[in-house]
């Protein structure tokens, strides 16, 4: 009965919904199509959208996680789903860069440079929601089509102008989620560092250093990455690679009050 009025909602949305025009709606020239392969279909059980949605990114990224170990941190019984802040927290937990877009220039060029996004929709009316995750996996201008893995066995595909008015109803949050070497195509220096910051936090210190060395490769004048680093490895008890980090944080700007400090310290347990 769920799947039956989603079907219904779907299909009233499809009739009222105008087209969904590129130049209009995009400030930028994106492709006509594209195609993320390789994102796994998974059967998602009862309940499950979130979790299953983190697991069909997570694997496509080469992970071997289940929906089943993904809920065991996402899932809250007595919502009889996930939360926002759940998808965020658990991804995180699970040593994965996650940074959250909102809009339709973000999602598309997360899109077109090869990466699936999690994204939150209503499929059912404003007055009888039907909550739901899904991994927006390409699109074609050309077909007016959207292509998402959405816990089935099959793709869904839906009319651009039904995809937007459902994930229009989910305030357009969506979530990119990668591993900690790879950086979204959308998010700015900022975004990342609070995700690596945010790694930290939950004692994910591995995939934070990886993180703050992606990230200073591409944004090598600030001293922020370095310093990361060195506490990302002090974290470890990786004393000599922490004080490489905060020397080199220090060279970037010798100014800063933490990186002096931070240094002083560990060259001091160095010394013994």
């Amino acid at each position: 009965m769920k799947r039956f009025a989603c079907l219904l909602a779907l299909c009233w949305l499809a009739a009222c919904a105008p087209p969904f025009d590129p130049d209009e709606r995009l400030s930028f020239d994106a492709p006509t199509r594209a195609q993320i392969e390789g994102v796994p279909l998974i059967q998602q059980e009862d309940f499950f959208c979130g979790p299953t949605s983190i697991a069909m990114v997570m694997q496509w990224a080469g992970a071997d996680i289940t929906q089943e170990e993904v809920a065991a941190l996402a899932f809250s019984p007595g919502a009889g789903g996930t939360y926002l802040a759940d998808m965020i927290g658990s991804s995180r937990r699970l040593g994965q860069l996650a940074v959250e877009i909102d809009n339709f220039d973000q999602l598309l060029t997360e899109v077109t440079a090869g990466h699936p996004v999690i994204v939150f929709q209503n499929l059912g009316f404003s007055v009888v929601p039907v909550w739901h995750y899904g991994v927006v996996t390409g699109y074609d201008f050309a077909r007016d089509e959207v292509y998402l893995n959405s816990g089935q066995q099959d793709q869904m595909v839906m009319p651009f102008a039904v995809f937007e008015r459902t994930w229009r109803r989910g305030d357009y949050w969506g979530l990119v989620v990668l591993p900690p070497d790879q950086l979204p195509a959308s998010a700015d220096e900022a975004e990342v560092l609070s995700a690596a910051a945010a790694l930290e936090r939950v004692a994910q210190y591995e995939a934070a250093e990886t993180l703050y060395q992606t990230g200073a490769a591409k944004w090598s004048d600030n001293w922020l990455w370095q310093f990361g680093l060195g506490n990302a490895r002090y974290a470890q008890g990786e004393l000599r690679g922490a004080r490489q980090a905060l020397r080199r944080a220090r060279s970037i700007d010798p100014s800063i009050p933490e990186v002096r400090a931070n240094l002083a310290f560990v060259e001091s347990e160095i010394a013994g």
